[in-house]
């Protein structure tokens, strides 16, 4: 299984899922840097310093919410689907994922249990963030080839 995964319709990224077993050296952004979300993977040694900052006041315009999941334990099927509600395919998140959902929509099923940690803009619109539509049946599911 691939460390980092794109799940695309066509060229359009849906989403970004780096797997639990994903490893490298020093910093590694996942994300481009249009992005309005940013994921980046880091790894250092022990006694590496990060230099203390402040985040400076930056007008952004954030008209796309992009979500993060980290699954903290169990196991959850990610439905994808395009802009225009069409089902494209699901994978299985496990223990460790992390997700970036870029684009498009989404539905989820809890296969085991499940904990996990959201990360999105805010402030939150309630009702008016999101378009809610009629998803898969369990017989219709196609698992994304690895």
């Amino acid at each position: 299984m691939e460390q980092i995964q794109l799940i695309k319709k066509k060229e359009k990224i849906l989403a970004m899922v780096i797997r639990s077993n994903y490893i490298c050296e020093g910093v590694d952004f996942i994300t481009p840097d249009e992005y309005s979300q940013q994921v980046a993977y880091m790894h250092h040694p022990t006694g590496k310093a990060i230099d203390a900052h402040i985040h400076n006041l930056v007008h952004r315009n954030v008209v796309l919410t992009q979500e993060v999941l980290f699954i903290k334990s169990g196991r959850l099927r990610v439905d994808f689907y395009d802009d225009y509600e069409d089902y494209l395919e699901s994978i299985v998140l496990e223990t460790g994922d992390v997700i970036l959902l870029v684009s498009g929509g989404h539905g989820f099923t809890v296969l085991e249990e499940v904990e996990m940690i959201e990360v999105k803009q805010g402030p939150y619109s309630g009702e008016i963030d999101k378009k809610r539509f009629k998803g898969i049946e369990e017989n219709e599911v196609v698992y994304k080839e690895m």
